[in-house]
C-alpha cells in the first residue's frame, strides 16, 4: 500500500494542482520509508532503494559522475539539410557563494551545433520541466531534443518503447541545454542536509541562476543570445529566472512558456471557475456535448465564444448570486448547459460552480467513462459509476510508461552516459517546497529592465492542469508597457493538452510558431 501511495502522489506532483500540499506529502512519504520481506519481521529499518530520503541525517557521499562529461558526435537532417552537432552530458557543481562548499550537482544534457566559430551568432536555450519534482525528460525526449520518443500521432504510447529523429527539434535555431532540477533526474545534493537550500521557489531560481552562470563560463557562452524555456512549474521557474538573470546582469533574449502557471491569483475565488470554464467548454465541444449551434464552430471559434461567455455572462452570474432575477438565472443555466454539456439540474444543485472532479466524471457518465486531466481528449473507464472524482489521470498513465525506458536506452547507448544512479522522472528526491508560485512580478521586472525581451506563451485547449483561461487572464493583467504588450508577446493555442508536443499536428503548428518567435527575438 505504501509504494502504491507513493506512486500515485508522484504522478500528481508532476503538474501543478495543489503543489505545496503534494510536495509536503511526498516529503512525508519519503521520510516514512517502507517495511517488507517474508518470514520473520526485520530487525531494523528497511531502506527503500528507489526513493531518496530528503530528511535523512546521513552526511551523503560524493556524486560518482562528477568531472565526467560524456561527449559524442551526431548528425541529423532538418528541412532537407544535414546538421552536425555535439552532445555533452555532465554534472554541474552548485557552490555556496559564501562558503564555497559544493552543495549539489545539477545534471544536464547540452547539444551544440558544430562549425560555429562565433558564439555571438548562435543562441543558447536552457530548458526545464516542472512539478516541482519532475525531471526534464519530457521536454528533452518529447518535444525539442534531436531525438524523440516514438508515439502514435495522437500521443498514445505503443510498445516497444523506442525513439526516433525529431523533425521539430529546436537545434537548427538554437543550441540546447536540458537541466534536471535538484532531486529530479540524476541531480542530487551532496548531502540531504543541503536539499532545503535548493527546494522552494526562490531557492530553485537561485540554483538555476548559478547553473546558468557556471555553464556560461564553462562553455564560453557569454556573447550568445540567451533563452529560457519551461513547461508547467518550469514556467514558474522561467518567469522567475527572467527577472533574476536580468537583475544579475545576464539579460534574456526570449522566454518560452508552455502550459503556464505564474500567478496563482488567476485561480483565486470565483476566478477559478471563470477561468476553467473555457477548458470545460472545449472538452464538451470535443465530445459533441455542446449545443448544436456551438458544435458547428471551429476549435478557435469555440474558444473565443467560451472565453467571452466566461468573462461576461458567467462571471456576472457568479458575482450576482441570489440577486439574479428568475429570468437571468434561467438564462445562465441554459447557456452554461449549452457550453459545458452538463444537465441544468446538476448545474443548479452545484450553484453553477463545477470543479474538475465533477466535470470529468459527469460529462461522460452515460458511457461509464471519465475525461483526463492532463489531456481531456483521453477518456478512461470510470471504475465507480457514481463517483464524482477521478481515481487517476488516464492520459498521464498512458504517456508516462513509455518515456523512461526509451530515455535510459538513449542516454546509455547513443550519448554514452553511464550513470548507475536512479533517474527520478517524478518527485523521488525532493523535499518540502516553500514559497508562492507567483513569479509574474519577476517577468514584469525583466520587461521593465529589458524591453527588447520577447515572450511566447503556448496553451493547450484540453489542459486541465494549467487551464488556458487562467493564462489569458494572467497575460491581460501583467503590468507592462503598451509597446511591450503590442510588440513583444505572442501566444499560441493548440488542439492538444498539457503536453502539446505529444500530438503530431499540434506540435507541428507550435514549432512553426516558435520558428517565428526565435526569428523575431534574434532579428
Amino acid at each position: 500500500m505504501m509504494r502504491w501511495t507513493q506512486r500515485w502522489t508522484q504522478r500528481w506532483t508532476r503538474f501543478l494542482f495543489a503543489p505545496a500540499l503534494a510536495a509536503g506529502l511526498l516529503a512525508g512519504l519519503a521520510a516514512q520509508g517502507a517495511r517488507g520481506g517474508r518470514g520473520a519481521a526485520p530487525t531494523g529499518p528497511v531502506g527503500d532503494f528507489f526513493r531518496y530520503n530528503p530528511q535523512s541525517n546521513s552526511e551523503g557521499a560524493a556524486i560518482p559522475t562528477v568531472g565526467q562529461v560524456a561527449e559524442t558526435h551526431h548528425q541529423i537532417t532538418l528541412n532537407g539539410q544535414a546538421l552536425s552537432y555535439t552532445a555533452r552530458v555532465g554534472m554541474m557543481p552548485i557552490k555556496n557563494a559564501t562558503s564555497g562548499v559544493v552543495e549539489g550537482y545539477l545534471n544536464y544534457t547540452y547539444y551544440s551545433k558544430d562549425g560555429v566559430s562565433d558564439p555571438a551568432t548562435r543562441a543558447i536555450t536552457y530548458l526545464f520541466n516542472g512539478g516541482p519534482g519532475s525531471g526534464t525528460i519530457w521536454l528533452h525526449m518529447g518535444a525539442f531534443g534531436p531525438k524523440k520518443i516514438k508515439l502514435a500521432p495522437n500521443g498514445m504510447s505503443v510498445p516497444p518503447y523506442t525513439y526516433e529523429d525529431n523533425p521539430n527539434t529546436l537545434l537548427d535555431q538554437t543550441d540546447l541545454c536540458f537541466i534536471d532540477a535538484m532531486g529530479t533526474g540524476w541531480s542530487r545534493p551532496t548531502s540531504p542536509k543541503f536539499g532545503p537550500d535548493f527546494w522552494g521557489v526562490d531557492n530553485d531560481i537561485a540554483a538555476f541562476g548559478e547553473f546558468i552562470r557556471s555553464f556560461t563560463n564553462l562553455y564560453d557562452r557569454w556573447s550568445s543570445p540567451r533563452f529560457l524555456a519551461g513547461e508547467s512549474y518550469g514556467t514558474t521557474r522561467a518567469a522567475g529566472l527572467s527577472g533574476y538573470l536580468t537583475d544579475h546582469d545576464m539579460p534574456v533574449a526570449g522566454v518560452f512558456l508552455l502550459s503556464t502557471i505564474i500567478d496563482t491569483n488567476s485561480r483565486a475565488g470565483d476566478l477559478a471557475y471563470v477561468n476553467v470554464l473555457p477548458t470545460q467548454a472545449m472538452t464538451a465541444w470535443y465530445y459533441h456535448k455542446v449545443s448544436p449551434e456551438l458544435q458547428k464552430l471551429s476549435a478557435d471559434q469555440m474558444s473565443a465564444a467560451a472565453l467571452n461567455f466566461a468573462g461576461h455572462e458567467y462571471q456576472q452570474a457568479l458575482y450576482d448570486g441570489a440577486r439574479m432575477s428568475a429570468a437571468q438565472h434561467a438564462k445562465v443555466l441554459k447557456d452554461l448547459h449549452d457550453y459545458i454539456g452538463l444537465p441544468e439540474a446538476f448545474l443548479d444543485q452545484n450553484d453553477l460552480r463545477i470543479n474538475l472532479g465533477q466535470f470529468s466524471t459527469e460529462l461522460l457518465r452515460d458511457k461509464h467513462e471519465m475525461s483526463s486531466r492532463l489531456d481531456s481528449r483521453f477518456p478512461g473507464y470510470l471504475p465507480e459509476g457514481g463517483a464524482q472524482t477521478t481515481p487517476f489521470d488516464f492520459s498521464d498513465a498512458n504517456i508516462e510508461n513509455s518515456f523512461l525506458t526509451a530515455y535510459e536506452n538513449y542516454m546509455r547507448h547513443e550519448l554514452n552516459y553511464k550513470n548507475d544512479d536512479i533517474y527520478y522522472v517524478l518527485g523521488g528526491g525532493i523535499g518540502q517546497w516553500s514559497g508562492s508560485y507567483d513569479t509574474v512580478t519577476n517577468l514584469e521586472d525583466a520587461f521593465a529592465r529589458n524591453p527588447r525581451m520577447k515572450l511566447m506563451v503556448a496553451m493547450g485547449y484540453y489542459d486541465f492542469a494549467t487551464v488556458y483561461g487562467a493564462v489569458e487572464w494572467t497575460l491581460a493583467h501583467m503590468k507592462i508597457s503598451p509597446q511591450v504588450r503590442a510588440s513583444n508577446i505572442m501566444t499560441g493555442h493548440y488542439e492538444s493538452g498539457h503536453m502539446v508536443y505529444i500530438d503530431t499536428a499540434a506540435m507541428g503548428k507550435m514549432r512553426a510558431d516558435m520558428r517565428r518567435f526565435y526569428d523575431g527575438a534574434l532579428r
